[in-house]
């Protein structure tokens, strides 16, 4: 007696399947190109200067006496299109014809690569300020300093060095509106965990914390001391200095505290000699499709007076 089953019929029987979809990766936000003062008017070469003037000097002044003349001091300020960026992939005829998947994956190309590059420029950014602060060196602007170490346990940052990095900006002459804090993910995690933040009644001021989390997606929900504060996972590490608060290791990552009152205000500065271009092309020799972007910029360190660095440790303990 015969019929249909699994054991008789197994060549009826999809074993492995395959989805319609393809699964994409979760992408990190981006934070920091937001904030670059773009220059619009670059519009050949590739050096710009840019003249600064300092402060008017006022005098005693005795009757009789013939008045005193002093300059002004000036500054110039160069910067330059550095960077020349390429990505290139491309698809063969017989990939096309044969794999399921091939539509999704050519119309994916231009939005990857324009990511990619938005992840480099976002690395670029982050490193402008650590970089172009004088390393191994205090960084000190009016007595205080703009490049120290957190100061909690572990090199681990506290809410005081927020308080020490708002003065630093305000001896600085900085405006003290719309202060923005990029800080690595752990910073969040040691000021949520804090014990006298645990603790709401001692602290009202940070109500929620405990019960909703500290950001939302990578944005606190509350200020600190007036910064903005914002996580990122594409700040620089692999800094080796010494500074008088202690000693820099390659792990501690370079969390950043700046201004951005509008105008030119921001410590960052960048042009785009070439938005990103995508071309394609036919290969008829190989069989097949070709894909290019290319872009140029440059970015600079435009007002070192508003930028203040803090290296903290980002080991986290769950002990």
């Amino acid at each position: 007696m015969s019929g249909i089953s699994t054991q008789t019929t197994e060549h009826l029987i999809r074993a492995e399947l395959w989805s319609n979809q393809l699964k994409e990766i979760f992408e990190a936000d981006l934070q920091a190109i937001k904030y670059v003062d773009w220059l619009s008017d670059f519009p050949d070469g590739d050096l710009i200067h840019i003249p600064s003037l300092g402060q008017a000097q006022v005098q005693d002044f005795e009757e009789g006496q013939a008045v005193k003349y002093t300059g002004i001091a000036t500054g110039d300020f160069t910067f330059s299109i550095t960077e020349y960026k390429s990505w290139g992939t491309y698809i063969t005829d017989k990939m096309k014809q044969d794999s399921y998947y091939s539509a999704p994956l050519i119309a994916s190309f231009v939005p990857k690569a324009q990511r990619a590059l938005n992840v480099v420029m976002e690395t670029d950014v982050l490193s402008i300020g650590p970089l172009g602060q004088v390393q191994n060196d205090e960084n000190v602007i009016n007595t205080i300093p703009h490049r120290f170490i957190a100061s909690g346990t572990g090199d681990t940052i506290v809410p005081e060095d927020f308080a020490r990095a708002r003065l630093a900006l305000r001896k600085a002459q900085v405006p003290l509106t719309n202060l923005v804090a990029i800080v690595d993910p752990s910073v969040e995690f040691a000021l949520s965990t804090m014990t006298n933040l645990v603790n709401i009644s001692f602290n009202p001021q940070w109500e929620g914390i405990v019960r909703t989390g500290m950001t939302t997606g990578m944005r606190f929900i509350m200020n600190v001391y007036g910064f903005d504060v914002y996580t990122s996972d594409f700040l620089p590490s692999g800094f080796t200095e010494t500074l008088d608060s202690g000693s820099v290791i390659p792990s501690y990552v370079a969390n950043q505290f700046f201004s951005v009152a509008g105008g030119d205000s921001s410590p960052f500065i960048g042009a785009v000699r070439q938005a990103p271009r995508v071309e394609s092309e036919r290969n008829k020799d190989l069989q097949r499709d070709e894909y290019v972007m290319t872009s140029r910029y440059g970015f600079g360190f435009y007002r070192p007076e508003n930028f203040v660095t803090i290296f903290s440790n980002p080991t986290v303990s769950f002990t």
